[in-house]
This record gives C-alpha cells, structure tokens and sequence, in this order.
C-alpha cells in the first residue's frame, strides 16, 4: 500500500470509529472467500458494515476516539463490524458466529463503553432500533383505539336496546 492510500485508509476508519455507534471485534481466520462474501451481505442487509484492515492502520485510526479502548483487541486476522444502529452489527456478527465456528467475536465498544464477549453477546439480543419504533408507535396508537372503543359502545349499547323495544312493540 501506498502511504497516500494509507493515509485514505486511516482518515475513512476514523471518521467510521467516530460516527457510528457501535463497533464489533472479532478474528477471522479460516473462512472462506464464499463465507466472507455471506457475513458482508448479511451485515449489509442489516445496515451494517465489516472492514478488515491492518491492525496498525486500525490503531492509528482509534487514536482520539470514543471506541480507542477496543485497540487492544486488535492482534491477529481481525475484522471490524460496524453499524450506526446500536444493535444491527453485534446482531448479525453473533447469528454469523453461531453458525460459524471460524468467526470468533473478541469484543467491541458502544460509545466510551468497552464491551467483552459477553457484552457483545447481550447487546444482540436486544431489540433493533425498528423493532423498538414499532413497539412504541403500537404503545401510542393503544389507548387512542381504546378511547375510540370506549366512546362507541354506549352508542351500540342504545341501538341494540332501541331495536329490541321496537321488535317487541311489533310482536305486541
């Protein structure tokens, strides 16, 4: 590589490092092109993104950045999973690694906050960011349809006691 490449390379991981939200570590050796080619597309359909970089360059793009505490991770074939949404990338790195035994996740960082295996782990099982608006928007609509019941069936109630007046009053 070039040192105007590496510098390229370096300023892109920074800007990565500190804009998203989450970043996922893990060690990659011994899959194959077809199984990288897999875990990118899975990553992608979940907005999510995977880099693998030079450990070096990786390092020198954590200098100064909120997710710095995940550059003592970075030793061997490593590769760096990323995504704006707090969840997609951890999400999409531990289903790949269930399936995967090659795929071995090292740890990561949300914000300032270093996360272990165990912390990557966990923060997969959360809902993603749709998951939550959805639940939250059905929260919202809840009580409106309630209200919207409510005010309806003393209405109905009336209707039905008037229609059982008038078809006695037809029987008498």
């Amino acid at each position: 590589m070039e040192r105007a490449a590496k510098r390229e390379l370096v300023s892109t991981l920074n800007d990565v490092f500190t804009s998203t939200s989450v970043v996922v570590v893990a060690h990659y050796a011994g899959l194959t092109v077809a199984d990288m080619q897999k875990l990118r597309a899975q990553m992608k359909q979940a907005g999510a993104t995977v880099k693998v970089a030079k450990n070096r360059l990786a390092k020198i793009a954590l200098e100064g950045t909120d997710v710095a505490s995940i550059s003592g991770l970075m030793k061997g074939p490593t590769l760096i999973a990323y995504s704006s949404d707090p969840v997609a990338a951890a999400k999409v790195a531990v289903d790949f690694a269930k399936g995967n035994d090659k795929l071995v996740i090292l740890g990561g960082a949300m914000g300032a906050t270093a996360l272990n295996v165990d912390g990557v782990k966990a923060l997969a099982t959360l809902p993603s960011l749709d998951e939550l608006r959805g639940k939250l928007v059905g929260l919202i609509q809840a009580p409106a349809t309630k209200i919207a019941q409510l005010s309806t069936a003393p209405a109905a109630k009336l209707a039905r006691v008037f229609g059982a007046y008038a078809k006695t009053g037809e029987a008498a």
